[in-house]
């Protein structure tokens, strides 16, 4: 089930940051984000306080999380877009997790099919994302997704300097 985040989720998102920048550092995974600088708690606080994050529950435990917004970074100018298309009719997903010990089930396939529908659903048919360069993962699931990398663009993301950023887009 997949829902808007009440304050309830906070722990269980925290804990699958926590989890993911776990196995960043014992060197399983390369997903680009800093211990205590992002994401940490305030990140999902402030999204949920902002009535965009979202969350995928399964037996009452939070397995997935996003946020889903029409907020596109500044970061985004220096993409070269192949839809020019107007703010409004632009979703944009942010910060997909999935738990660890929940991954190889679908679920941010399930997450992804979630966004576009809710975007189409908003009326917006313009679907952007960002990740890491260096998120492999990520880059081979949105291309699987029919997601067209867009440029890759040198930033200060989220806090952390030297991010080669990813932009990635679909129309509906």
């Amino acid at each position: 089930m997949i829902r808007p985040a009440q304050p309830k989720d906070i722990d269980g998102v925290v804990q699958i940051y926590d989890a993911i920048l776990h196995e960043q550092e014992q060197g399983r995974r390369t997903v680009g984000w800093q211990r205590g600088v992002y994401p940490t708690r305030e990140t999902a606080i402030r999204a949920m306080e902002a009535g965009d994050l979202y969350v995928m529950e399964e037996a009452g435990q939070i397995v997935a999380s996003c946020r889903i917004n029409q907020h596109q970074e500044e970061s985004y100018a220096g993409f070269c877009w192949q839809h020019l298309a107007p703010d409004d009719r632009v979703m944009v997903l942010h910060t997909l997790t999935v738990a660890p010990w929940a991954e190889g089930r679908g679920l941010a396939r399930a997450f992804v099919d979630y966004y576009e529908q809710h975007a189409l659903k908003q009326g917006c048919p313009y679907l952007r994302m960002d990740t890491n360069a260096t998120n492999a993962a990520a880059r081979a699931l949105y291309k699987k997704l029919g997601y067209a990398e867009r440029g890759i663009v040198p930033t200060e993301f989220n806090g952390i300097s030297g991010v080669m950023l990813v932009g990635l887009e679909k129309k509906l």
